[in-house]
């Protein structure tokens, strides 16, 4: 059990609380804590704070600003974050209050990869039954195609003891059931509305939010934690991050109806000219297909686009229905986004989650499974802290998570970035395309060699010396087979160019992620120690 929640004007403290005694971020609390002294500890949410509020900006006069009920905690977006937060700190007994601009089912042709790691973090919230009722799609591994060659590679599963893979499905199907969900607690407040600020105290702290409902009455909402999640197109972001948002490429999805994969229950994906495409099953009766588009022209004359380059590489069992879907006209564009995580110091009482906060390329299917493993790392940090006005206490936590988050997003970022432009033709770099070869050359060596690799891509393995260790006998593989039997000058040249064009591709990925931060989190000032039991995951 988690801290109770405040529903009247008592304040009820149980067992629950107790632990928080012994959560400490530097040594033991001497002093007893702040709930025990300053009772009711949630409703704190009053009338000091709007006055400041309306004070700063004519935007919040009494005439034109209606405030809402106190809460614990707004979350900003009901997307897979913010629905899956929405449950969980519910759950933990917090007062929840999620404003979402449009509760319709969201039409996406992203985020419909769920990565065994992503579903362990499902399982882990109590999410999982989410799943049902959609027709998800069970994924056992990946194929890959490249110049009539296929790789097969399962999922590394057998060490666990009971029925896990990845699952596929439409994105749409799959937030509806999150919100529906989270609607079925009690504490959880859904409502449409367009969030237009954040609400802040001395141009620092964050304190709310204000927003415009669907029938455009305009209302400031307050809660001691704001939660923004409101997606790649966030609005809000610019107020606690630094906004490096960089569009790598686009992907074009049409869905083929009433046809088979080649092999079914895995992924397919297709190296080709001048980049990537990938089939899965989204349901019993409907395939996705994704096209990553590397120049923006080529998204004038789409449809022209994907009959006469993009269908010649494709599989022949799939090539009559991919045309049809071209012909349906139904053909969605989305950009592959990358956004480094770099979060202002002195904003508090504010965080960013999902890709609000952080993207990467959508190849390795990361997104949900990053965002998931984000609302677990929150959850057990916010755990032990009874009173969320207790703003110390809540300034550490938000401190700690952007560090405790680091090893599993850290990969997931590097990877998906890294693979993208090693599969990308670059006419211009021989040494990068030798780099593509060496790799798909490494994982088609077996199992050992191919579910390390597969690890550190579904989130099973977020260790990211584990990724040092794999890159670097990835590497290693590629100069011995350039030198070996015979080291030549040409060979060792050869040999020199693959490691320098492995080193130009993956240094700026982990520098943007942060060399410390991702290998070395217990340097960090601000680190965390505990729950000490979010570390053994580690």
């Amino acid at each position: 059990m988690a801290p109770t929640g405040n529903y009247g004007q008592k304040t009820v403290i149980t067992r629950a609380c107790l632990p928080s005694l012994k959560f400490s971020y530097h040594k033991p609390l001497s002093t007893p804590p702040a709930f025990l002294t300053h009772l009711p500890p949630l409703l704190k949410t009053t009338t000091a704070l709007r006055r400041q509020v309306r004070g700063l900006s004519p935007l919040f006069s009494a005439a034109t600003v209606t405030t809402t009920a106190p809460t614990d905690v707004i979350i900003v977006g009901a997307g897979v974050a913010g629905s899956a937060l929405a449950w969980t700190l519910a759950k933990d007994g917090r007062r929840v209050h999620v404003i979402e601009k449009d509760l319709r089912e969201p039409e996406r042709i992203i985020g419909e990869v769920l990565q065994p790691g992503g579903y362990l973090k499902l399982l882990e919230l109590g999410l999982e039954d989410c799943l049902e009722q959609i027709d998800a799609q069970r994924t056992l591994g990946m194929v890959t195609y490249k110049d009539e060659k296929k790789i097969k590679m399962d999922y590394p599963l057998k060490k666990f003891s009971y029925d896990l893979t990845g699952r596929t499905f439409l994105n749409g199907r799959f937030v509806q059931r999150m919100r529906e969900k989270a609607s079925t607690l009690e504490n959880v407040r859904m409502e449409q509305g367009t969030v237009t600020s954040l609400v802040k105290q001395n141009n620092k702290t964050v304190i709310g939010v204000q927003y415009k409902t669907k029938d455009g009455q305009e209302l400031t909402a307050y809660a001691p934690l704001t939660v923004v999640c409101d997606g790649g197109f966030s609005t809000l972001r610019q107020s606690l991050c630094h906004t490096k948002v960089e569009v790598t490429s686009y992907t074009v999805g049409v869905i083929l109806e009433n046809c088979q994969l080649p092999l079914e229950n895995y992924l397919h994906l297709i190296i080709g000219d001048p980049s990537f495409i990938t089939f899965y099953r989204v349901n019993s009766t409907s395939i996705r297909c994704a096209v990553d588009i590397l120049s923006k022209a080529s998204l004038g004359g789409i449809a022209n686009y994907l009959k006469t380059k993009v269908a010649s590489q494709i599989p022949k069992e799939l090539h009559d229905s991919f045309i049809s879907a071209i012909d349906s006209g139904n053909i969605k564009i989305m950009p592959n986004s990358n956004l480094p995580t770099d979060p202002y110091p002195t904003t508090s009482g504010a965080l960013l989650l999902g890709d609000a906060f952080n993207m990467r390329h959508s190849l390795t299917g990361a997104g949900m499974t990053v965002a998931l493993s984000d609302v677990v790392v929150l959850r057990d940090l916010l755990k032990p802290i009874c009173d969320l006005n207790d703003s110390t206490s809540l300034g550490k936590c938000l401190e700690s998570f952007y560090i405790l988050r680091k090893p599993m997003a850290s990969i997931m970022n590097i990877l998906a970035d890294s693979l993208h432009k090693i599969i990308t033709v670059t006419p211009m770099k021989k040494a990068r395309k030798e780099l593509g070869q060496v790799t798909l050359d490494y994982l088609e060596l077996g199992e050992f060699f191919s579910s390390g690799m597969l690890s550190l891509i579904t989130g099973l393995n977020p260790n990211p010396w584990s990724l040092v260790l794999i890159l670097s006998a990835n590497m290693l593989y590629g100069v011995g087979r350039l030198i070996l039997p015979f080291p030549s000058f040409e060979r060792l040249r050869d040999g020199a160019r693959l490691v320098s064009s492995g080193s130009e591709l993956m240094l700026p990925l982990i520098k943007a992620e942060g060399v410390r931060q991702t290998f070395f989190p217990a340097s960090i000032p601000t680190f965390c120690k505990a729950p000490s039991d979010r570390l053994k995951e580690y």
